[in-house]
């Protein structure tokens, strides 16, 4: 009998990442997922549909001490993959000049600083041979930032891919793929309406462009249709 694969999805409460829990279900997967709250969680309602094979676990991801609170709930448990999705915007027209500094360091804690501890510490409990992934944007690419907007949020998730290439460097004989994920622009409240993708359309790539490099080490940048993105 054949053991299902597992995954970890940090921030799973709503949009990108319940779409995620939700898919890794459909494809026969276990699946362990973060919300911060049980308040209208959509996530709950899934769970109870799940057969046991949807796990609910609460985490504040920029709190480190939660952070190393779910590392000891889960220390038995090995993994298949480790998604980490959880990030904030201020949407197109934020501008470095404009923001406070309390506002840039939120997001460049929630968008980079806190991915990483989350990476740092439950990156062990992937088992030799699968993958760390983290959600990033086209928006990270320096090569492609020709238009500017999202200044602050463009920011934080090169800072993020950088944070991965140096994460990358320090592990690389560790045997474990490493990804840096685009799922496209993405109807979703962070997203917005005027989005060019459904979550139906972007979170199926996602998740296929992750299998056809699982088990392949080393760092990758890629989006949703499994294409390479420019540093």
């Amino acid at each position: 009998m054949t053991v299902p694969s597992t995954v970890l999805i940090i921030g799973a409460t709503r949009g990108l990442g319940l779409a995620l829990a939700r898919e890794w279900l459909q494809r026969g997967w276990n699946v362990i997922a973060t919300v911060r709250s049980s308040r209208q969680c959509e996530l709950c309602e899934t769970a109870e549909k799940s057969a046991g094979r949807l796990a609910i676990e609460h985490l504040e991801m920029t709190d480190a001490a939660a952070i190393a609170a779910l590392k000891q709930r889960l220390s038995r448990v090995e993994l298949d993959l480790l998604f980490v999705n959880a990030a904030i915007a201020n949407g197109p027209g934020d501008r470095v000049d404009r923001m406070s500094t309390e506002e840039f360091t939120r997001i460049m804690v929630t968008n980079a600083l806190s991915p990483m501890r989350a990476v740092e510490a439950l990156g062990p409990l992937v088992r030799r041979g699968g993958t760390i992934a983290v959600m990033s944007s086209s928006l990270g690419s320096v090569a492609l930032n020709e238009t500017g907007g999202w200044e602050v949020y463009r920011a934080s998730k090169a800072a993020l891919n950088t944070l991965m290439r140096s994460y990358a460097a320090r592990h690389a004989e560790d045997g474990r793929g490493l990804a840096l994920v685009d799922p496209g622009w993405v109807r979703t409240d962070m997203g917005g309406s005027d989005a060019t993708l459904g979550v139906e359309e972007s979170i199926p790539g996602v998740v296929d462009a992750l299998a056809a490099r699982h088990g392949q080490p080393g760092l990758r940048y890629f989006n949703y249709k499994s294409e390479t993105v420019p540093w």
